[in-house]
Protein backbone atom coordinates (compact mmCIF):
# COMPACT_ATOMS: atom_id res chain seq x y z
CA UNK A 1 0.00 0.00 0.00
CA UNK A 2 2.83 2.41 0.90
CA UNK A 3 4.70 1.59 -2.31
CA UNK A 4 1.54 2.16 -4.35
CA UNK A 5 1.01 5.55 -2.68
CA UNK A 6 4.59 6.62 -3.42
CA UNK A 7 4.18 5.55 -7.04
CA UNK A 8 0.96 7.55 -7.29
CA UNK A 9 2.69 10.64 -5.89
CA UNK A 10 5.55 10.27 -8.39
CA UNK A 11 3.09 9.91 -11.26
CA UNK A 12 1.23 13.05 -10.19
CA UNK A 13 4.55 14.91 -9.90
CA UNK A 14 5.57 13.81 -13.40
CA UNK A 15 2.21 14.89 -14.81
CA UNK A 16 2.54 18.29 -13.11
CA UNK A 17 6.06 18.80 -14.48
CA UNK A 18 5.02 17.79 -18.00
CA UNK A 19 2.10 20.20 -17.76
CA UNK A 20 4.45 22.97 -16.67
CA UNK A 21 6.88 22.12 -19.46
CA UNK A 22 4.00 22.51 -21.90
CA UNK A 23 3.05 25.86 -20.38
CA UNK A 24 6.61 27.12 -20.72
CA UNK A 25 6.91 26.04 -24.35
CA UNK A 26 3.47 27.47 -25.15
CA UNK A 27 4.37 30.79 -23.51
CA UNK A 28 7.63 30.96 -25.46
CA UNK A 29 5.92 30.09 -28.74
CA UNK A 30 3.18 32.65 -28.12
CA UNK A 31 5.70 35.36 -27.25
CA UNK A 32 7.80 34.56 -30.32
CA UNK A 33 4.71 34.55 -32.57
CA UNK A 34 3.54 37.87 -31.14
CA UNK A 35 6.98 39.33 -31.80
CA UNK A 36 6.88 38.18 -35.42
CA UNK A 37 3.29 39.28 -36.13
CA UNK A 38 3.69 42.69 -34.51
CA UNK A 39 7.34 43.21 -35.41
CA UNK A 40 6.93 46.70 -36.86
CA UNK A 41 4.40 48.01 -34.34
CA UNK A 42 5.19 50.71 -31.80
CA UNK A 43 4.60 48.56 -28.65
CA UNK A 44 7.63 46.44 -29.57
CA UNK A 45 9.89 49.43 -30.19
CA UNK A 46 11.19 49.67 -26.57
CA UNK A 47 11.88 45.94 -26.50
CA UNK A 48 13.93 46.22 -29.69
CA UNK A 49 16.01 49.00 -28.20
CA UNK A 50 16.49 46.97 -25.03
CA UNK A 51 17.90 44.07 -27.06
CA UNK A 52 20.16 46.55 -28.88
CA UNK A 53 21.41 47.58 -25.44
CA UNK A 54 22.12 43.89 -24.69
CA UNK A 55 24.04 43.69 -27.96
CA UNK A 56 26.17 46.73 -27.18
CA UNK A 57 26.68 45.57 -23.59
CA UNK A 58 28.11 42.35 -25.02
CA UNK A 59 30.67 44.37 -26.99
CA UNK A 60 31.50 46.40 -23.88
CA UNK A 61 31.90 43.33 -21.65
CA UNK A 62 34.15 41.62 -24.20
CA UNK A 63 36.28 44.75 -24.52
CA UNK A 64 36.85 44.80 -20.76
CA UNK A 65 37.51 41.05 -20.79
CA UNK A 66 40.40 41.40 -23.26
CA UNK A 67 41.93 44.28 -21.33
CA UNK A 68 40.46 47.23 -23.21
CA UNK A 69 38.39 50.17 -22.03
CA UNK A 70 34.92 51.42 -22.91
CA UNK A 71 34.28 55.12 -23.45
CA UNK A 72 30.56 55.12 -24.21
CA UNK A 73 27.52 53.11 -25.29
CA UNK A 74 24.99 54.72 -27.60
CA UNK A 75 21.52 53.60 -28.67
CA UNK A 76 20.01 55.30 -31.70
CA UNK A 77 16.30 55.92 -32.36
CA UNK A 78 16.61 53.92 -35.61
CA UNK A 79 17.44 50.80 -33.53
CA UNK A 80 21.15 51.09 -34.19
CA UNK A 81 23.83 51.02 -31.53
CA UNK A 82 27.47 51.89 -31.04
CA UNK A 83 30.08 50.99 -28.45
CA UNK A 84 33.07 53.31 -28.34
CA UNK A 85 36.01 51.36 -26.99
CA UNK A 86 39.79 51.15 -27.04
CA UNK A 87 41.92 48.01 -27.08
CA UNK A 88 45.32 46.85 -28.30
CA UNK A 89 45.18 45.76 -31.96
CA UNK A 90 44.89 41.99 -32.22
CA UNK A 91 42.98 39.60 -34.46
CA UNK A 92 41.92 37.51 -31.47
CA UNK A 93 40.65 40.58 -29.61
CA UNK A 94 38.79 41.69 -32.73
CA UNK A 95 37.10 38.30 -33.03
CA UNK A 96 36.09 38.23 -29.36
CA UNK A 97 34.75 41.80 -29.30
CA UNK A 98 32.95 41.70 -32.65
CA UNK A 99 31.35 38.33 -31.91
CA UNK A 100 30.25 39.38 -28.43
CA UNK A 101 27.40 41.55 -29.72
CA UNK A 102 25.27 38.83 -31.31
CA UNK A 103 26.49 36.07 -29.04
CA UNK A 104 25.95 38.33 -26.02
CA UNK A 105 22.35 38.96 -27.09
CA UNK A 106 21.77 35.21 -27.38
CA UNK A 107 23.39 34.53 -24.00
CA UNK A 108 21.27 37.26 -22.41
CA UNK A 109 18.16 35.69 -23.92
CA UNK A 110 19.14 32.27 -22.59
CA UNK A 111 19.75 33.66 -19.10
CA UNK A 112 16.33 35.34 -19.16
CA UNK A 113 14.78 32.11 -20.42
CA UNK A 114 16.34 30.09 -17.61
CA UNK A 115 15.31 32.62 -14.97
CA UNK A 116 11.78 32.78 -16.36
CA UNK A 117 11.50 29.00 -16.07
CA UNK A 118 13.05 28.73 -12.61
CA UNK A 119 11.62 31.82 -10.96
CA UNK A 120 8.39 31.57 -8.99
CA UNK A 121 7.56 35.26 -8.93
CA UNK A 122 10.10 36.94 -11.22
CA UNK A 123 10.89 39.81 -8.85
CA UNK A 124 14.66 39.48 -8.42
CA UNK A 125 15.46 38.87 -12.10
CA UNK A 126 13.65 42.12 -12.90
CA UNK A 127 15.56 43.89 -10.12
CA UNK A 128 18.79 42.58 -11.66
CA UNK A 129 17.74 43.88 -15.09
CA UNK A 130 16.94 47.29 -13.60
CA UNK A 131 20.33 47.29 -11.87
CA UNK A 132 22.07 46.45 -15.14
CA UNK A 133 20.35 49.40 -16.85
CA UNK A 134 21.35 51.72 -14.03
CA UNK A 135 24.96 50.50 -14.13
CA UNK A 136 25.20 51.03 -17.89
CA UNK A 137 23.71 54.50 -17.46
CA UNK A 138 26.18 55.53 -14.78
CA UNK A 139 29.28 54.12 -16.45
CA UNK A 140 28.88 54.48 -20.18
CA UNK A 141 25.92 56.63 -21.27
CA UNK A 142 26.91 60.07 -22.56
CA UNK A 143 24.11 61.15 -24.94
CA UNK A 144 20.59 62.36 -24.20
CA UNK A 145 18.56 59.73 -26.09
CA UNK A 146 20.38 56.75 -24.57
CA UNK A 147 20.22 58.38 -21.13
CA UNK A 148 16.46 58.88 -21.41
CA UNK A 149 15.76 55.40 -22.75
CA UNK A 150 17.96 53.38 -20.39
CA UNK A 151 16.83 55.39 -17.36
CA UNK A 152 13.19 54.82 -18.33
CA UNK A 153 13.88 51.08 -18.68
CA UNK A 154 15.48 50.95 -15.24
CA UNK A 155 12.51 52.77 -13.70
CA UNK A 156 9.90 50.62 -15.49
CA UNK A 157 11.63 47.36 -14.52
CA UNK A 158 12.02 48.48 -10.91
CA UNK A 159 8.34 49.48 -10.67
CA UNK A 160 7.26 46.19 -12.24
CA UNK A 161 9.42 44.25 -9.78
CA UNK A 162 7.98 46.18 -6.83
CA UNK A 163 4.32 46.52 -7.73
CA UNK A 164 3.58 44.09 -10.57
CA UNK A 165 1.58 40.92 -10.08
CA UNK A 166 3.55 37.67 -10.05
CA UNK A 167 2.02 36.44 -13.32
CA UNK A 168 2.83 39.76 -15.00
CA UNK A 169 6.45 39.74 -13.81
CA UNK A 170 7.04 36.22 -15.03
CA UNK A 171 5.16 36.89 -18.24
CA UNK A 172 7.43 39.85 -18.98
CA UNK A 173 10.49 37.67 -18.36
CA UNK A 174 9.23 34.98 -20.74
CA UNK A 175 8.39 37.56 -23.40
CA UNK A 176 11.77 39.27 -23.04
CA UNK A 177 13.51 35.91 -23.35
CA UNK A 178 11.58 34.85 -26.45
CA UNK A 179 11.78 38.28 -28.05
CA UNK A 180 15.51 38.54 -27.36
CA UNK A 181 16.07 35.20 -29.07
CA UNK A 182 13.98 36.26 -32.08
CA UNK A 183 15.55 39.69 -32.35
CA UNK A 184 19.10 38.33 -32.16
CA UNK A 185 18.35 35.92 -35.03
CA UNK A 186 16.47 38.56 -37.03
CA UNK A 187 19.35 40.98 -36.55
CA UNK A 188 21.79 38.40 -37.89
CA UNK A 189 19.44 37.71 -40.81
CA UNK A 190 19.22 41.42 -41.61
CA UNK A 191 22.99 41.69 -41.53
CA UNK A 192 23.31 38.71 -43.87
CA UNK A 193 20.92 40.39 -46.31
CA UNK A 194 22.90 43.60 -45.85
CA UNK A 195 26.10 41.72 -46.68
CA UNK A 196 24.67 40.57 -50.01
CA UNK A 197 24.02 44.20 -50.95
CA UNK A 198 27.73 44.98 -50.86
CA UNK A 199 27.68 47.76 -48.25
CA UNK A 200 29.98 47.17 -45.30
CA UNK A 201 29.25 48.39 -41.82
CA UNK A 202 28.39 45.38 -39.68
CA UNK A 203 30.30 43.39 -37.08
CA UNK A 204 30.72 40.64 -39.66
CA UNK A 205 32.23 43.14 -42.09
CA UNK A 206 34.73 44.23 -39.44
CA UNK A 207 35.79 40.62 -38.86
CA UNK A 208 36.02 39.95 -42.59
CA UNK A 209 38.49 42.80 -42.92
CA UNK A 210 40.50 41.58 -39.92
CA UNK A 211 40.56 37.85 -40.69
CA UNK A 212 39.94 37.63 -44.47
CA UNK A 213 37.11 35.18 -43.72
CA UNK A 214 33.95 36.20 -45.63
CA UNK A 215 31.48 38.17 -43.55
CA UNK A 216 28.64 35.81 -44.42
CA UNK A 217 30.57 32.96 -42.76
CA UNK A 218 30.69 34.90 -39.50
CA UNK A 219 26.98 35.75 -39.75
CA UNK A 220 25.97 32.12 -40.34
CA UNK A 221 28.26 30.95 -37.52
CA UNK A 222 26.73 33.44 -35.06
CA UNK A 223 23.23 32.40 -36.09
CA UNK A 224 24.01 28.70 -35.64
CA UNK A 225 25.63 29.35 -32.27
CA UNK A 226 22.64 31.42 -31.11
CA UNK A 227 20.19 28.67 -32.08
CA UNK A 228 22.35 26.04 -30.37
CA UNK A 229 22.50 28.09 -27.16
CA UNK A 230 18.72 28.46 -27.07
CA UNK A 231 18.15 24.75 -27.69
CA UNK A 232 20.68 23.77 -25.02
CA UNK A 233 19.03 26.13 -22.55
CA UNK A 234 15.60 24.64 -23.25
CA UNK A 235 17.00 21.15 -22.89
CA UNK A 236 18.65 22.10 -19.61
CA UNK A 237 15.39 23.50 -18.25
CA UNK A 238 13.18 20.60 -19.32
CA UNK A 239 15.60 17.78 -18.49
CA UNK A 240 16.52 19.18 -15.07
CA UNK A 241 12.86 19.64 -14.23
CA UNK A 242 11.95 16.11 -15.29
CA UNK A 243 14.61 14.75 -12.96
CA UNK A 244 13.76 16.93 -9.96
CA UNK A 245 11.27 15.46 -7.50
CA UNK A 246 8.34 17.64 -6.55
CA UNK A 247 7.56 17.88 -2.86
CA UNK A 248 3.98 18.95 -3.48
CA UNK A 249 2.76 18.05 -6.95
CA UNK A 250 -0.66 19.56 -6.27
CA UNK A 251 0.79 23.07 -6.01
CA UNK A 252 3.27 23.68 -8.84
CA UNK A 253 4.53 27.23 -8.57
CA UNK A 254 6.40 27.93 -11.78
CA UNK A 255 6.69 27.08 -15.44
CA UNK A 256 9.50 24.62 -14.83
CA UNK A 257 9.68 24.26 -11.06
CA UNK A 258 12.65 25.57 -9.14
CA UNK A 259 13.53 27.94 -6.41
CA UNK A 260 11.92 31.18 -5.43
CA UNK A 261 13.57 34.09 -7.23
Amino acid sequence: MKLSRQRSVRLRAMEARHHLDGRLLFALAAAALAGILFWNTWPLYPFKLLVVLMHESGHAAATLLVGGSVDAIRINPDQGGLTLSRFAPSVLREIVISSAGYVGSAVSACVLLYLAARSRNGRWPLVALAGWCMLVTLLYVRDAFTLAFVSACALALALLARFGASWLRRGVLVFLAAFSCCYALYDIRDDLLHLTSGAGGTDADALARATFIPAIVWGVAWGALSIALVLLTLRRILVSDSGTPSQDPTHPASFGGGEVI
